[in-house]
Parts: C-alpha cells; structure tokens; sequence
C-alpha cells in the first residue's frame, strides 16, 4: 500500500484516529472524533504516576505538575480573578514551572500567552499590551526586565525560582494545595494559546491556536507515525505499535517552550505517548550527548542548526548517541548531507523533518527514515487534517511542479492573529493561509525553495538563499551557513554568505567548490569565514539578520533594512 492508502485505513471509521468532517467557523474541516475534545482533556486522560518532566536533579509524574497545576489554577480565579478567555503569561525558561503553569491557565479557558525569554523589556511591553495580560509568570531573569517597563504596564506577578520581593508572590506558596482542578466548560474552538512569530522587521504578531488546533497537530502526528510503523512493517498491528511507541519513550527537550517545536511537538506530544523529557538549561551539544547518553534519550526534536551541532560533535568525539531512534525537526531546511551524516553519524537515529509554522501548530508536511534518505531535499508529505498548494502573485493556483507561494488551509491553521486586523488581511485568502515559502509540489512531496523574502534580486535573476546554503553545507569544510544579499550599486544586490568553517579552510578552494556546483551568478561574491559557531536567534536558528549587518558594515556597503 502507498502512504495515501494507509491514511485512509488509519483515519477510517471505528479507527483509533478516525477522522470525520465537522464545520468550524463555518468551514468544513477534518476532526479527530476520538481523541481529547480540550488540552484539560489531554492532560486528565493521561494522568499516571509515570515520570513527565526532569529538570537537573529533579524530576515530576504527570500527576505531580497536574496537582500543581490545579492548586494554581484556583489561585489564578480566586486571588487574581483570571476568567474564561483572559490572557495570562508565562516568561521563563524551560523550568519545570512552564507545564505546570500552561496546564493551569488552559484547563480553566485561559490563554496561555508564551513570552519570548530572550526579548527585551520593550519587547515584552509590547507583548504584555497588545494581549492584554493581566498576570505574568516569570523567573528572575525576565523579573528583571519587567521591571524595567512602566509600573501601569505591568501585570502583576507570579514569580519562579526569584529573590524574595514585595512587587512578586513566589508560586510554591500558589501550588502547594491538593485544591481540584477548577469546574470549567471548554470548547474545542476556544483559544488556548498564543505564540509569537519571530519576524525579523517590525512588531511580531501575535498567533493565536484554538485548544482544536493544537490537538489536531498532536494527533495528526501519531498518525504519521502509524502510518510510517504500518508501512515498514506491512501490517495494523496495535501490540506492537504501542511497543514501537514506548521505545520513544525519552525526549531531550533543548528548544525553548515559546517555540511551536518545542511547546508541540516535545512538551504535548508527552502526554499520550507518557514520555519522559529531560529539559535542558540551554542548548549545548556537548551537554546534549552526555545527557542522551546518561538518560537513554530515544528522540531529539530541534531546529537543524541544532542538530547539525549534535551531528558534527558526535563525528569529533566518535560518540554514536546509541540510544537515540529518531532525530530531527524542522525550522528551516536541513542541508543534504546533513542528512546523510545523521544516518552515518548516529547510529540507531531515523532522521525526520517537515514543514510546519507557527499558524499551522507545527505541522504541515513530515518525512522519515528512508523516505527522508532517498528524497533530502523534500519537506514530505501533507498532513492528513491539512491541504496544501502554491499560487503566482495574482493568486491563481499553479500546478503541480510549478514554483509559487506555498498556501495551507485545514484544522491545525489558526483562525487569525490578536488584535491585528491588518495582518489577518494580508495573511488569508479565504480558508487558505499564505506561508510566505517560495515551493512546489512533485508527486506529494512538497520542496520549500525559500521564503519569498529571502530571495535575492541580482540583476533581475531570482536566487534562493536556501540553494546556496545547500551547496556550501556540502562542502566538508563548512560547517555552517548563512548566505544575504548585500548593496550592489550596478546589479541591486549580490550573494554574500558567512560560514562557520574548520580552521583550514580557504576561501578559494570553496569558491571554486561552488563553480562547480551553481551557475556563476548565484556563487556568493563575498564570503566571511568564522571559526565558531554562528549566532542564533531565541528558536535556535541562525540569525541571518545580524550576519548580514555585521558584513555590510564590514564591507563599508551602504545598510538597507529589506531583509
């Protein structure tokens, strides 16, 4: 059976995950009819004594951060008066408080608000504004830089792992009852959580998911993975596909939660497989392989910076991560050979990836295992609660294997942005949610190309960033990269890219590498070697926006703000 005939057996009636059409916002859309209807059902479905999150030395039961969460979900209607639909935030780091503060505010129909850790006090301003929020919960590190903003623009504050201060109350005197869970009706089209994208003009915007949305990502992920397990192995069998699931039954948790990845596809995609995550302080590779090694980890979900980093260490320190089954993620494409290097690097390790955003909930296409190796450069196969498409710059829709703007529309896509009307506008046409990816669709598989404003403009030849970060990656000297347009006074602009390279590396040898690989015009005419890793951003990936400052200064260019 191919993968499209395997889904329908998966998704059929009286399946596990059957899928029927249900109306939403007046839209017919695909539901799962068995699964949870809210995340507060998630979480009471999958109660158990079994160990959920681990922090350093310590670690919590799925019944443990459900008991806290109920103490503080009471404390959040009685003390602070938060109702169905009110805005609370949550500003930390990947502290055990973070589920226990997300299970709190959703089970009671608040809105989950997911504070960007590393923004700044204006930043946060801006967040706290825009949403409305009336009670942040914060560690001291983001404490600190509340306090910076205006004493009328602060919430009040619940604070975690902090000083001792008047202006705060410390939650362990907030989850320290055995209190129930609050009574509280929820629909599945209720809001349920807010996450920023992470644009790199302008204000971010504000994405709003529905407790529907997020669950139809949870469980369109399950039946990926039914499917890829039915595929493999020829048959339906749900002994053994329990068994394959509990192999993945540790995740390393190195993607921060306000990160659709890390809050979706590590954090709730727990609860029905009862995995464990081991969370991370911050992302290190040399400390992620001590602690999958240490801890058994089976499954690593992170951005391909992040697993290029694990990759390259695993090669350095001939370690082969053995208890690892899959890794992968998504986030921006993953260059060839990463690929390969994930199957000859670690050892037991399925790589996977996919397409997904934001106003999707992380989904969109997937791709696994040999189906991945045979096919590097796709981003897989939709979704079976979605639809996709491309469409030209008039929005007429274009065949498959001609180039556009990718469109989605389906279950997991949100219904719009908070309080900005100007984005909603610009961001749907109808059902369908224009991704700003450049891609195309051969035989099912979808190829992102680039996003559309990535692209650049030499002397009216269109060149994807993407394609030349492909071929650099390739080269066995680079170890990453990041390739911009910079000024060009007689082409509009030009290629320039700057790698993190082994210490022998000559930018010569790469030039003509490239020669080799790509027309004249898109090899980078300026390249800046680095010995160190490139900076990232606060989801992990590398921040593209700096480098590309950061050389036209040293290029004494003059500084344009389009990209």
């Amino acid at each position: 059976m191919n993968r499209h005939d395997v889904v329908g057996m998966v998704t059929s009636e009286k399946a596990p995950w059957e899928l029927q059409e249900v109306e939403v916002t007046g839209a017919s859309q695909k539901w799962f009819v068995n699964g949870p209807q809210s995340l507060r059902q998630l979480y009471e479905d999958n109660l158990s004594d079994e160990p959920f999150y681990a922090y350093e030395d310590e670690c919590y039961t799925f019944h443990e951060i459900y008991r806290m969460a109920a103490s503080l979900a009471q404390q959040l209607q009685s003390r602070y008066g938060v109702k169905h639909g009110d805005r609370v935030a949550i500003a930390m780091r990947n502290y055990p408080e973070w589920p226990i503060a997300l299970e709190a505010i959703t089970s009671i129909g608040a809105i989950a608000v997911a504070i960007n850790a590393w923004w700044l006090p204006e930043e946060i301003d801006y967040a706290f504004k825009l949403t409305g929020v009336t009670v942040v919960i914060a560690d001291q590190e983001r404490i600190e830089r509340i306090s910076h903003i205006a004493p009328e623009s602060t919430p009040d504050i619940i604070a975690v792992r902090a000083a001792p201060s008047d202006s705060t109350t410390p939650i362990e005197t907030l989850t320290s009852s055995n209190d129930p869970m609050p009574s509280v009706g929820i629909h599945p089209d209720d809001n349920a959580v807010i996450l920023f994208t992470s644009g790199s003009t302008g204000h971010p915007k504000g994405s709003v998911s529905t407790h529907r949305n997020i669950l139809a990502a949870l469980l369109s992920w399950e039946v990926d993975f039914v499917t890829q397990f039915i595929m493999e192995n020829g048959e339906f069998d749900q002994e053994k596909i329990g068994s394959a699931a509990k192999s993945q039954s540790t995740a390393l948790l190195a993607m921060p939660l306000f990160h659709v990845n890390g809050l979706h596809a590590v954090l709730l995609a727990a609860f029905r497989m009862q995995r464990k995550i081991i969370s991370m302080y911050k992302w290190d590779a040399a400390t992620a392989a001590d602690i999958i090694d240490k801890e058994g980890i089976s499954i690593f979900v992170g951005t391909p910076a992040m697993t290029g980093d694990l990759v390259e260490y695993a090669k350095r320190s001939h370690r082969n991560l053995e208890s690892l089954r899959s890794t992968g993620g998504g986030g921006s494409a993953r260059a060839t050979s990463q690929v390969k290097d994930i199957g000859q690097s670690l050892k037991n390790a399925a790589p996977f990836t996919g397409w997904g955003m934001t106003e999707t909930n992380s989904i969109g296409t997937g791709i696994y295992g040999a189906d991945y190796l045979k096919n590097p450069k796709s981003s897989g196969m939709c979704s079976a609660v979605l639809e996709i498409s491309t469409i030209d710059e008039q929005g007429s829709f274009l065949p498959p294997g001609d180039r556009g703007e990718l469109v989605v529309r389906g279950t997991s896509v949100i219904h719009g942005y908070w309080n900005q009307p100007q984005a909603n506008t610009e961001s749907f046409v109808g059902e369908w949610f224009r991704t700003g990816d450049v891609a195309y669709i051969n035989d099912g598989h979808l190829y992102v190309v680039d996003r559309i404003k990535q692209l650049i403009i030499r002397g009216g030849e269109n060149i994807g960033c993407g394609e030349v970060e492909d071929a650099l990656l390739d080269h066995p000297e680079v170890i990453e990269a990041s390739v911009y347009g910079v000024p060009d006074d007689r082409l509009g602009e030009t290629v320039a890219a700057t790698l993190y390279i082994n210490a022998d590396a000559k930018k010569v040898a790469i030039s003509d590498y490239l020669h080799s690989r790509l027309a004249k015009f898109k090899v980078p005419e300026y390249l800046k070697l680095c010995t160190k890793q490139l900076p990232r951003i606060a989801s992990g990936k590398i921040d593209k926006r700096r480098l590309r400052q950061e050389h036209i200064g040293d290029l004494g260019l003059p500084f344009d703000s389009h990209q």
